[in-house]
């Protein structure tokens, strides 16, 4: 018998040769993301975007980045990228499902490692497009998630909270084939929500690699824990009020958008 270090290393190795573009996919995806909400934080918070100057209202300012964002989120989860990897783009999504048994443990690993390099990298890029000057200003600063005036406990029940509604929302949706169709729409919508309304009380994050993608490059650290605790906590709970309400309604597949031909490599129950 060959030892489990040798066992777990060949098949970590099988895993990688297999799905390394799926594994891709979600770096490059949740890189793309952090470009996204870098330059438009910039185009609608730095003093000298002319956008900002001709908007003085906060809140539509953020209406408008959450606008961005979501149709972002959608663009991807639609894309030839995000109909092949399933479009997770955030550990805790990943976790979520590997909890439900629609993933299998080294991709669940694999997709986790790529989504963290991804964020990490898209706020690089975007300090090289837009200039460490305009990215590290005070009013853009890579993007940050932190605390807003209610301090790091409130941060923390509205980042469960938030989390919670939209891994409730792509379960509900995304196990109905007959609307699962619509699962990208229902996560953008929520995403441009949540930025709107959510965004001053924890930064609007649910994402603990989105967080760290921020953070590491700008050497910015407060609070971080709680993007690395509350988001999984609400999926999680999220994934339990599901499987308790809905014993009739199985998770079927863990991407969000199913209805296309590329292949699937999760656990999925949608017949092929």
């Amino acid at each position: 018998m060959q030892p489990l270090a040798a066992r777990l290393a060949r098949s970590a190795h099988r895993a990688l040769r297999a799905h390394w573009p799926e594994y891709l996919i979600e770096a490059c995806g949740l890189g793309a993301f952090m470009v996204s909400a870098c330059v438009f934080v910039a185009l609608f918070e730095h003093p000298w975007s002319p956008v900002r100057q001709q908007l003085a209202d906060p809140f539509l300012r953020r209406a408008l980045i959450g606008v961005a964002m979501g149709l972002t989120a959608i663009a991807i989860i639609y894309s030839p990228w995000g109909n092949r990897s399933g479009a997770h783009l955030n550990p805790a999504v990943t976790l979520t499902f590997w909890r439900l048994g629609k993933i299998a443990g080294w991709d669940a690993l694999f997709y986790a490692l790529a989504q963290f390099g991804g964020g990490v990298a898209g706020v690089v890029l975007s300090a090289a497009i837009l200039g460490v000057p305009v990215i590290a200003d005070a009013t853009v600063n890579y993007a940050v998630t932190v605390p807003g005036d209610g301090g790091p406990l409130v941060a923390m029940i509205a980042e469960v909270a938030i989390s919670f509604g939209l891994m409730l929302a792509v379960l509900i949706v995304s196990n109905r084939p007959a609307i699962n169709r619509y699962t990208g729409l229902a996560a953008g919508v929520l995403v441009a929500t949540y930025v709107t309304v959510e965004a001053p009380l924890s930064g609007m994050s649910m994402n603990p690699a989105r967080s760290l993608g921020s953070a590491l490059p700008a050497q910015f650290w407060p609070d971080l824990w709680i993007y690395f605790v509350a988001p999984p906590l609400g999926m999680l709970l999220a994934a339990e009020v599901y499987l308790r309400s809905q014993p009739s309604r199985p998770v079927l597949c863990c991407k969000l958008h199913h209805d296309n031909p590329q292949r699937c490599i999760f656990h999925c129950a949608y017949p092929h």
